[in-house]
């Protein structure tokens, strides 16, 4: 579900478990609203789908209609023909380098030889009417020698290479004590996981104008310009510096909006024509594009003593990355390092591959890889509760890591990992109200209003989850982002190129400054590459790398701000303090405004944030690959037409580990959206395949929830224990409720009616209950 939608569904107020003192009218700590709030609402926020420029063409794509191909001739000259048909260009066409990928350049920007998955580009035309764009696209024509496409990922080992780099992209074996370890319980499950679309509401969209020096700008929703721009110029054969991205509005993403695959057709058309040419993609073409959660399929045997204490973890995890690489490295490391959970585990054995299919392509949407696992390791522990009498809850706490443990990566847990204390928060927090306890008219049976389910038939169902993901790149990535703090006649400017994405960076930032120079009117610039690069907006990245740049600045001017007065009454800049737009010291002596000590003077300060630095996991899964870690405990409440097999969600309860709490309303309103986003996950959203062939591309096939279908939700408690090596001690907020909430839910349904639940979305055949349970 996309973050915009998410963010929109509706949720019970939330009752918070640590109550503060007043917040602050301003600075951290503050429910500051976003800045781009009014824009929004009224309607005049600059999506990328509302550009314009004279002279405009549109442009069009043709994409493969069959997953896979062999192609033997193309034809484009009656769509070049056509009146109106300004350019019509190919792979003959890409001047630079033919394929490009942020990990492994193995996506060709047209197809030339072979289509691997439904709905690859082959061809794009730039005409003067976006209907006769589409038209010429629909007139080219191309001969294919269909192939039978390899869409089980189990066969991928053995199929013939559908790419020159092979079929397999990464294999991890994770090793860590000792093989022969057993224990006297073992449990066994397989689970699949089906393939999430980020499903942006917002339109994907841009518009590339041709500049004089023979280089072009692009103007786009892009959530990492420097990247975008650094692999167009090499598809362009230009140097970057010829090439400038512009980041129009961004309505919201969840890990998508990382794909330039319609950028370097939109640039390529625009140094053609030497026109402004814009492209905004359908539905349809959105859903055949753009990246998706990896489908997963996982073998898991967990073994346990007597008591529940895990003793071995063995696991086997198939990542289906579709036709190209793209991000299934990044999510395998994840899914293998999170393999066993935040659970202590003297003993794990994981092996781990990401291959290419014929399917359609994956990579990086919130808590890629960890979610998958999520669900798989939280049914085992299910299991193992039951076989051995146990309390659900009981045998997550006799086994919930906690700062000093060991990850199966070997690495130390260093951070704050309250694991325990956020289970006890929502197993202690009252359930809801049976419908036994209300009018009839007063609750919802599943179904909706309108469901077909009688009363007698719903049993209720209570569920928990542990979850975790790691922040910031992983293995080695440098995280580093660069910000500048400039003021000037009371007014303070923001110059980062982090892009806020619905995150929260530009209301941040806004804080910072704020707290550090007292300065209440904030502004934070639009984003472009002739900034110097912040880095992707993943992982909660922007709070803590480009936060951390930002507050280092303010820092920097605060103490150009404050060093001439310390001179003057001969005391260091530590004597003096920032509180509501004034300084004073600490003996009262000196008192003063900002605006009075800037005497109109300009001050400016950039600066870098660079955490410490990761290392790749080893040829046995070992390594210190991540630089920080987040957890969530999620209880989950539904009732289940355990003849229909229509499940609702009730209530979430959720515990998370926050670090610190930076901005109330915003970090509430995130949770919500994760929490969300994995209701989806479990119930309703999987972008269905037959034979490599998208099914229903379009949001009446794939079934988003609804404000209707969120359910309450219940922030129970929010931990904060700082992360010292935090800019501001504050971890990443909306991954990890995505994680756990689909486990969650599939827990609450398995109490419910007997039933394994095994695969996600649960389908209405897996949550009818088996006689007499």
């Amino acid at each position: 579900m996309s973050n915009d939608a998410a963010t929109a569904a509706t949720a019970t107020p939330q009752a918070v478990d640590n109550p503060q003192q007043e917040p602050p009218a301003h600075g951290l700590g503050a429910s500051l609203p976003p800045a781009d709030a009014r824009a929004k609402t009224e309607g005049t926020f600059p999506y990328a789908s509302d550009l314009w420029a004279e002279g405009l063409l549109w442009a069009a794509l043709l994409r493969s209609p069959h997953p896979h191909a062999r192609i033997t001739s193309i034809d484009t000259s009656a769509a070049a023909d056509m009146p109106g048909v300004r350019a019509v260009i190919t792979h003959a066409d890409v001047p630079g380098d033919p394929a490009y990928g942020r990990c492994i350049a193995d996506r060709p920007v047209f197809a030339s030889e072979t289509v691997r998955h439904h709905g690859e580009a082959i061809a794009a035309v730039a005409a003067d009417h976006p209907d006769t764009a589409r038209l010429a696209a629909a007139a080219i024509m191309v001969e294919y020698e269909i192939l039978e496409p390899v869409t089980d990922p189990e066969k991928a080992f053995a199929a013939d290479p559908l790419h020159p780099d092979g079929n397999l992209i990464r294999h991890i074996p994770l090793s860590y004590g000792d093989p022969d370890a057993t224990g006297a319980t073992v449990v066994e499950g397989l689970y699949r996981i089906g393939r999430q679309d980020p499903a942006p509401i917002g339109a994907e969209a841009g518009l590339a104008v041709p500049r004089p020096d023979g280089g072009v700008e692009i103007y786009t929703a892009s959530t990492d310009p420097h990247t975008d721009r650094d692999l167009a110029a090499a598809c362009f054969g230009l140097p970057p510096e010829q090439v400038k991205v512009v980041v129009t509005g961004v309505p919201g993403a969840t890990g998508d909006r990382e794909d330039p695959g319609f950028q370097i057709p939109l640039g390529l058309l625009a140094l053609k024509t030497g026109c402004p040419v814009k492209l905004t993609a359908t539905r349809e073409e959105s859903f055949l594009g753009h990246a998706h959660r990896h489908p997963t399929l996982l073998r898991y045997r967990h073994h346990a003593d007597a008591e529940g204490h895990l003793v071995k973890v063995e696991a086997q995890i198939l990542l289906d990355a579709g036709a190209y690489a793209d991000a299934s490295s990044e999510s395998l490391a994840a899914a293998v390092a999170f393999a066993c959970g935040p659970y202590v585990v003297p003993h794990a054995f994981i092996e781990g591959w990401a291959v290419r299919t014929n399917n359609p392509p994956s990579g990086h949407m919130r808590g890629e890889g960890a979610m998958q696992v999520c669900a798989a390791y939280e049914a085992q522990m299910d299991k193992l509760a039951a076989k051995l009498g146990l309390d659900p809850t009981e045998i997550r706490l006799r086994n919930a890591l906690a700062t000093g443990d060991l990850l199966p990566t070997g690495q130390t847990v260093t951070c704050p990992a309250p694991v325990a204390e956020l289970l006890e928060a929502v197993r202690e927090f009252p359930l809801p109200p049976l419908p036994m306890d209300t009018p009839e008219d007063a609750w919802l049976l599943p179904g909706g209003l309108e469901g077909a389910g009688e009363p007698g038939a719903v049993r209720r169902g209570v569920g928990y989850a542990l979850g975790m993901v790691h922040m910031l790149g992983a293995e080695g990535t440098d995280e580093v982002s660069t910000a500048t703090v400039k003021v000037h006649d009371g007014v303070a400017t923001v110059i980062c190129a982090a892009v806020e994405t619905g995150q929260g960076f530009s209301t941040l930032a806004r804080q910072v400054v704020q707290e550090t120079l007292g300065i209440d009117e904030v502004h934070v610039a639009s984003v472009d590459t002739d900034q110097p690069p912040a880095g992707p907006a993943t992982h909660g990245r922007h709070t803590w790398v480009s936060g951390g740049a930002v507050e280092r600045a303010a820092k920097m001017v605060r103490t150009q701000l404050l060093q001439p007065l310390a001179h003057k009454f001969g005391m260091s800049t530590e004597l003096l303090q920032i509180t509501d737009g004034k300084i004073t010291s600490y003996d009262g002596v000196l008192s003063t405004t900002v605006t009075e000590a800037m005497d109109g003077k300009e001050l400016w300060a950039t600066a870098q944030c660079r955490p410490h630095p990761t290392e790749p996991l080893d040829d046995h899964g070992q390594g210190d690959a991540f630089v920080g870690l987040a957890f969530c405990a999620i209880r989950a409440v539904v009732d289940v037409d355990i003849e229909l097999g229509s499940v609702r969600v009730v209530e979430m309860a959720v515990a998370q580990d926050v670090g610190r709490v930076l901005n109330p309303a915003q970090l509430a309103v995130r949770i919500e959206a994760g929490v969300t986003q994995g209701v989806g996950a479990a119930l309703t959203e999987n972008l269905r395949t037959a034979r490599g062939l998208v099914r229903h591309p379009d949001l009446t096939g794939y079934a988003l929830p609804t404000s209707l279908d969120a359910p309450d939700i219940r922030i129970v408690k929010l931990v904060e224990e700082r992360d010292v090596v935090a800019p501001f001690g504050a971890k990443a907020a909306s991954a990890v409720p995505v994680v756990t909430s689909p486990a969650a839910i599939a827990s609450a349904v398995r109490a419910a009616t007997g039933r394994p639940v095994n695969r996600l979305p649960i389908r209405p055949q897996a949550a009818v209950a088996v006689p007499n349970s």
